[in-house]
């Protein structure tokens, strides 16, 4: 713990050693945020090095910590965890540039809006049997999708799921990127955002704002596809793209596999993407590696029709192919 907020102190210039004003705080942040809050009621004056993390003035930083000060005391009991701190930053400065409370944020190590966990306002609902998470995506770009079979989707680091993991070197540029938008520095902020792809991670303009979204390559289970130059290759990547193009996904993931996709069913809009593919012929029940009968029936069923690849005889079979261009290995 001591190596801890060592490092704390060390990455934010900006000491937590003192006792914090109204108790004792679970968070060095929240710790130096109630001490420098006590400071300030007595001194009106901010922490001297605010300022190198923030674009505006200092009188409005002392307008902020006014403001945060109101609200900290009507709070009962106070903040105690870095998240119920955010929040209570957040809320206080709802109508201040995005860029200085991110990076009031960032001069406490409190959890920015990109990283912090909403708080569920009804009870989780449980994922059916074999599935390990849930993603909900932001929608799809048209060029996320590979094939008949694959998808790259990103979702929001408010995610429960994704806030608990997002580098902190990846949050830091996401704030740093915000604020040189906001000078209108360009070139700094397209330097910044090839940082945060390069780690996995994307802004992405989402109902009017910017979110910082991470990036899962989604294998669809239990189907097997045509390859880009197999025949009807095009036309299952094509139809994918119809499907999911624009639109917020819901993926129910079951595994990993040895490309590190994330293996799972894909709905979008009420529709099992799996169950369209099959029905228009343009996958095969990938039956080695998921045996669901209601896969087996859908394939028979365009089969039965001559739908698709099964306008074919014998059409082939695209692990196979993969198998003939591999030479056999």
């Amino acid at each position: 713990m001591g190596n801890a907020i060592r490092l704390l102190r060390k990455c934010l210039n900006h000491t937590t050693d003192d006792k914090p004003h109204g108790g004792a705080a679970s968070s060095p942040g929240v710790s130096a945020l109630s001490r420098d809050l006590f400071n300030f009621e007595t001194t009106s004056q901010v922490p001297e090095k605010l300022g190198s993390y923030v674009v505006s003035s200092t009188k409005a930083q002392a307008n902020w910590y006014r403001k945060i000060l109101e609200a900290w005391k009507q709070s009962k009991p106070p903040p105690k965890t870095p998240e119920e701190a955010s929040r209570l930053v957040i809320a206080s400065l709802k109508n201040h540039q995005k860029a200085d409370v991110e990076g009031l944020l960032t001069f406490y190590g409190l959890p920015s809006p990109h990283n912090l966990v909403e708080v569920p306002t009804e009870s989780p609902v449980s994922l059916p049997q074999g599935v390990r998470f849930e993603l909900k995506t932001l929608p799809v770009d048209t060029k996320s999708v590979a094939d008949g079979d694959t998808v790259t989707v990103y979702v929001s680091s408010k995610d429960p799921l994704v806030s608990s993991s997002v580098p902190k070197e990846v949050s830091i540029a996401a704030v740093k990127r915000a604020k040189a938008r906001e000078k209108r520095n360009y070139t700094e902020a397209d330097a910044l955002h090839k940082k945060i792809i390069s780690s996995g991670y994307r802004m992405i303009s989402f109902q009017n704002e910017e979110v910082l979204a991470k990036k899962f390559r989604i294998r669809l289970s239990g189907i097997d596809s045509p390859e880009s130059k197999m025949p009807y290759g095009k036309e299952a990547h094509d139809e994918l793209l119809k499907m999911v193009e624009g639109k917020c996904l819901k993926v129910l993931v079951y595994t990993e596999d040895r490309y590190g996709r994330c293996v799972g069913d894909i709905y979008c809009n009420g529709k099992f993407v799996q169950e369209v593919m099959l029905k228009k012929g343009l996958a095969w029940h990938y039956v080695a590696y998921d045996k669901r009968a209601e896969l087996a029936k859908w394939e028979n069923e365009a089969r039965q029709k001559r739908i698709g690849l099964w306008a074919s005889s014998n059409p082939e079979k695209p692990w196979e192919w993969r198998k003939n261009k591999r030479g056999g290995n």
